[in-house]
């Protein structure tokens, strides 16, 4: 008996899915986007508004992750920071207990949250802001 098409399909997706996150971090890791010129493409919210966006900071702050320094990943973006583990520990409880992982209730707090932390990040003189350093 051969195995299952669609399950070893599912197994090759999620090896594929896994190279490539690996590779995305990797390229994260060795690429500074803190540095002016980085060859990652700007936040478009910021290129027509001016503003941070809820996620504006998440490469820095996840290049600041990967060398260990937990206090500028904070100053970059400390939403996120904070949220996507929370986030990914919520779909994980969720989902043991056979709930739909993100129901409107929930949807609903995510997007009010991200919209509190775009006014407050945006307000004059905060200090959480993505850091760019000097050539």
């Amino acid at each position: 008996m051969g195995s299952d098409p669609d399950l070893r399909g599912g197994r090759l997706a999620a090896v594929g899915a896994g190279v490539l996150a690996l590779g995305a971090l990797g390229y994260v890791g060795l690429v500074d986007p803190h540095r002016p010129g980085s060859p990652f493409p700007p936040c478009p919210f910021k290129l027509i508004t001016g503003l941070n966006c809820p996620a504006c900071g998440g490469l820095r702050m996840t290049h600041d992750l990967l060398h260990g320094d937990l206090g500028a990943a904070a100053v970059d973006n400390v939403f996120l920071l904070i949220g996507l583990p929370l986030l990914g520990m919520w779909w994980l409880w969720r989902r043991r207990r056979g709930l739909p992982a993100f129901p409107p209730a929930a949807v609903a707090v995510i997007a009010v949250a991200a919209v509190v932390w775009t006014v407050v990040r945006n307000l004059p003189g905060f200090p959480l802001v993505p850091t760019v350093l000097d050539p």
